[in-house]
């Protein structure tokens, strides 16, 4: 199972402070910010909590803000579900729903990293060093547990998240006990919720191009939600909106990326988000 699900890169040249919603989409990551640092809290204008420049978070139980004061230029590490517990061996549970500074986790060698990505002057050059740090990390790691996470997390996402813990039980063959446990090591979340998580995911891509004026119910029906209500209730956990706000009020930057309570300017101020798959 690759480590790595995709790069992102992202330029902001807008220095009004901007609203970002960060929710759970399965996966963890680690950002880089080589201009204006992220803000975790703007309560308090004296005393603004700068997030590091380089840190890794993660998964998100729920939704986390975070802001933008002045031009900003980052590099985001996606990694797969268990990814960041195959490559460094922490429990993904210690990770959940914290930010931690990548130093603490991966020490001079995420500065050194930090370092070299600041040099380049293109996303080319900036993948190539990705590439070759998590490779060479890679290699110098023993994964445990690939066999029962890999066939669970494909059976999850073959079913969208519609399946139940029986039937996930039934499939690899494991006791439900166990499944829950390999879960919480390697991805940070339980299987259940990791599949409701799923299953948001796979209304967002059904709603994908769908005009504003589709009706939510029939929508809500095809991602696997016994009914509206159910889909608005599970919709705001995760991104503390409904599906209506998300389509109406929000601009989407990532799958799981929005900037939120802004205008339709702002959005345009950014000069570029740009995916990129990772090779490993």
């Amino acid at each position: 199972m690759p480590f790595i699900k995709h790069y992102l890169f992202l330029e902001s040249e807008r220095s009004s402070i901007k609203k970002f919603r960060l929710f759970s989409d399965g996966h963890t990551g680690m950002v880089f910010s080589f201009k204006g640092n992220l803000i975790s809290n703007i309560q308090n204008k004296a005393l603004l909590d700068y997030l590091p420049a380089s840190f890794v978070y993660g998964q998100i139980s729920e939704f986390k803000d975070l802001y933008l004061a002045t031009d900003a230029s980052l590099v985001i590490v996606v990694f797969q579900p268990a990814g960041l517990n195959q490559l460094m061996g922490i429990p993904a549970a210690e990770l959940r729903d914290n930010i931690i500074g990548t130093e603490y986790l991966f020490g001079w060698q995420g500065l050194n990293l930090q370092a070299k990505l600041f040099e380049q002057n293109n996303f080319q050059d900036q993948i190539r060093i990705l590439n070759a740090f998590f490779i060479e990390l890679a290699a110098k790691k023993a994964i445990v547990n690939q066999v029962l996470i890999e066939a669970s997390i494909n059976f999850i996402f073959k079913n969208k998240g519609a399946n139940s813990i029986h039937q996930l039980v039934k499939h690899v063959g494991y006791t439900e006990r166990h499944i829950e446990r390999t879960f919480i090591e390697c991805i940070g979340l339980g299987p259940k919720k990791f599949g409701n998580i799923v299953k948001l995911h796979s209304f967002l891509k059904l709603l994908k191009g769908k005009s504003k004026h589709n009706n939510l119910t029939k929508i809500s029906y095809e991602a696997g939600y016994s009914d509206q209500s159910h889909l608005i209730k599970e919709f705001r956990k995760y991104t503390g909106i409904t599906p209506n706000e998300y389509l109406h009020k929000t601009n989407k930057l990532t799958i799981n990326l929005m900037e939120v309570n802004s205008s339709q300017s702002t959005v345009e101020a950014m000069s570029g988000l740009y995916n990129f798959s990772g090779k490993l």
